[in-house]
């Protein structure tokens, strides 16, 4: 235990998603150690952010504006929705220079564990811009995990209905690994998502 403030700034700290008791003190000594105008400078970007980021009112993506630069965007296929759990998710997605269509955020996945249902997510505005009929093909990228999964296929039984081609993001093997480490899940994943090999 710190006195006082260095003990509120390790704790503080301590708060952040991925950062433990160790990261946390290793950051505060750094802070205390580095130059004023560099901790200045970090503290303003904090309180700017706070201020001027939202998120898009279309499709829920962090925005400096009302809405995100993908969604003003009018080169992108405005025929096709990817659904990803979280915006970091949009800029992995975009990393790849494969897809040029438009996104929904949901703001996370269903999980009952820690008590997320679909009325806590970003589903009813899905629906909303499904409904005009624009739409022809929904990808789901929802993480490959048990929450994921379940969100995935909440959704897929929602949208059935109205006649979409609903996707979901092949997932299996990675490049470089090797088969007898791979999981049941992902090496079945891997026999499903299988492809025509031409040569």
């Amino acid at each position: 235990m710190y006195e006082g403030i260095v003990q509120d700034l390790i704790d503080e700290l301590g708060r952040l998603p991925g950062v433990g008791p160790k990261s946390a003190q290793r950051i505060a000594f750094h802070l205390l150690q580095s130059d004023p105008v560099d901790v200045r400078r970090l503290a303003q970007v904090l309180l700017e952010v706070k201020e001027k980021v939202r998120f898009c009112i279309i499709c829920g993506n962090v925005a400096e504006e009302t809405e995100c630069r993908i969604c003003r965007d009018p080169r992108r296929d405005p025929t096709i929705i990817c659904v990803v759990e979280e915006s970091k998710d949009v800029q992995a997605v975009e990393r790849t220079r494969e897809y040029r269509g438009r996104y929904h955020v949901l703001g996370g996945a269903i999980s009952p564990i820690e008590g997320i249902g679909p009325d806590d997510l970003r589903v009813k505005e899905l629906m909303v811009r499904l409904a005009d009929g624009t739409i022809t093909e929904l990808i789901i990228a929802t993480d490959p995990n048990l929450e994921g999964e379940a969100t995935a296929t909440y959704l897929a039984r929602l949208i059935k209905p109205m006649g979409l081609a609903v996707t979901r993001l092949a997932s299996g093997l990675p490049v470089g690994g090797d088969l007898e480490y791979a999981d049941e899940i992902t090496l079945g994943r891997a026999f499903e998502g299988r492809r025509r090999l031409d040569v």
